[in-house]
């Protein structure tokens, strides 16, 4: 889980927003991205990191919920060390599995709707083609079942609720691939990097646009539409492929680049298994709310100009 950073009640407070959201995991890369969103005129989140309101306190959370009239709720907190969580199981469903399941009580008890963040990772990636939203799903580990846990939490509550599953989410800010790969870039002429694992990088802002649009239509509709839905940025490729995009792109920026040798998953052992296949079908949130999400390389550009600057 990310740093602690304080929340931001107070300041929408003073500014007079009529409509507030409730976030949680304001410290993590997509609860940044809502902060740094453009929200529609009255509406405004309000973003809540551990020091506010810590996930552990099930009577915190039910409390953070009935203390204010929010417009929805956004659940971006996780517990996303996938390979701690194999031997960290507690703390995992913990955060990824109880947590929600206490705010969409709390929510239902207050007629408020939730946006549920989760993960490609509840899906076993043992084929090939796109994962859809009524697929079964079969976690690998710990970390995918505490996040399923999470879900069948939520979709159980009596909450009216939006589920988004995402992937391989990236940013400017925090912990992720794009962020690792340009450390290392400079220090290393090579990478070996896993070529067998195919998904959809995810910008978190790109995300958090289509959260905000979400919750906004729930807060405003009675009849948006509720269940489960996927969003990634557009396009496949594996994460050898994603690093040789992140070096191309950063190398036309004037920033570090290294070669990539493409290696097989069993090359690079780690205590969690992950799906050799994350990607998901993004037709179900085009029909519903209208979200047709972008290239990854496109969303990788942006991340990269704020990261180094504009092409040269």
């Amino acid at each position: 889980m990310a740093p602690a950073r304080r929340d931001e009640g107070g300041r929408a407070a003073r500014r007079g927003v009529t409509r507030a959201v409730l976030v949680t995991g304001a410290a993590g890369q997509l609860g940044e991205a809502l902060r740094r969103a453009a929200w529609p005129e009255g509406f405004a989140a309000v973003a809540l990191d551990r020091a506010a309101l810590d996930l552990a306190d099930l009577n915190a959370i039910a409390g953070a919920v009935a203390g204010r009239r929010w417009a929805a709720v956004i659940n971006a907190a996780a517990y996303t060390a996938v390979d701690k969580a194999e031997s960290d199981q507690v703390a995992a469903w913990q955060v990824n599995a109880l947590a929600p399941a206490a705010l969409a009580a709390a929510c239902a008890s207050a007629a408020v709707p939730l946006v549920q963040v989760s993960t490609d990772y509840i899906f076993p990636g043992d084929r090939d083609g796109a994962w859809e939203v009524d697929d079964a799903a079969a976690p690998l580990g710990v970390y995918g079942a505490s996040k399923l846990g999470g879900e069948l939490a939520v979709r159980t509550s009596g909450a009216r609720h939006v589920i988004v599953r995402t992937a391989w989410v990236m940013s400017a800010r925090g912990h992720n691939f794009v962020r690792t790969m340009l450390r290392l870039a400079a220090e290393r002429d090579t990478l070996r990097v896993v070529a067998d694992q195919r998904g959809s990088p995810t910008a978190a802002a790109d995300l958090a646009a289509a959260l905000v649009r979400i919750a906004v239509r729930l807060a405003d509709d009675a009849t948006a539409p509720t269940g489960t839905f996927h969003f990634s940025n557009a396009g496949a490729t594996s994460w050898a492929g994603f690093a040789e995009e992140i070096f191309r792109q950063s190398a036309r920026r004037g920033g570090p680049s290294a070669a990539v040798t493409p290696i097989a998953t069993s090359d690079y052992p780690t205590p969690a298994r992950r799906p050799a296949n994350s990607l998901l079908g993004l037709g179900a949130i085009g029909a519903a709310y209208g979200i047709h999400p972008r290239r990854w390389e496109a969303a990788l550009g942006d991340i990269l100009d704020e990261l180094i600057g504009a092409p040269k």
